[in-house]
């Protein structure tokens, strides 16, 4: 699948990420998803870690139900969620795996790992007989509308 976020949106995700190091930051995303099976995000959310730490993210239940009820008013439907991984690589870790139960979602990781280089990538996380499978969605990031 590919996944299209504009340059203004990954922006905003990697400054967030940037502002709450050491710990994980995380959002949900929204948009819509195309007849081709592409998914186009058209908004952001940058909501609060209420875990705290760097290994992991809860999403605050309040901040979570505000952005559901702002996609629903702006006619956009929840695509998924992402969070940043400060220390680590940009790919799903094994708890990021435990925890992705929405076979529909994309999951989008920013890894910070390297500074100045901030490597966001898209994952689909489905169970098949039990076990959590992990693709790498196709990410492009736009310049411009």
């Amino acid at each position: 699948m590919k996944v299209t976020i504009k340059r203004s949106d990954f922006n905003k995700i990697y400054e967030h990420a940037l502002s709450v190091v050491p710990e994980e930051a995380c959002g949900l995303i929204a948009g819509i998803d195309n007849e081709d099976g592409s998914r186009d995000i058209k908004k952001v959310y940058l909501l609060t870690n209420i875990d705290h730490t760097n290994e992991h993210f809860s999403i605050d239940p309040k901040e979570q139900l505000a952005a559901i009820k702002d996609m629903r008013a702006s006619g956009l439907k929840p695509l998924g969620n992402w969070h940043s991984h400060p220390e680590s690589p940009s790919r799903p870790s094994e708890e990021d795996k435990r925890l992705a139960n929405d076979s529909k979602a994309s999951y989008l990781i920013l890894s910070l790992m390297e500074e100045g280089n901030p490597v966001l990538n898209a994952f689909h996380v489905e169970s098949i007989d039990g076990e959590k499978t992990v693709r790498k969605e196709e990410l492009i990031i736009k310049e411009a509308e």
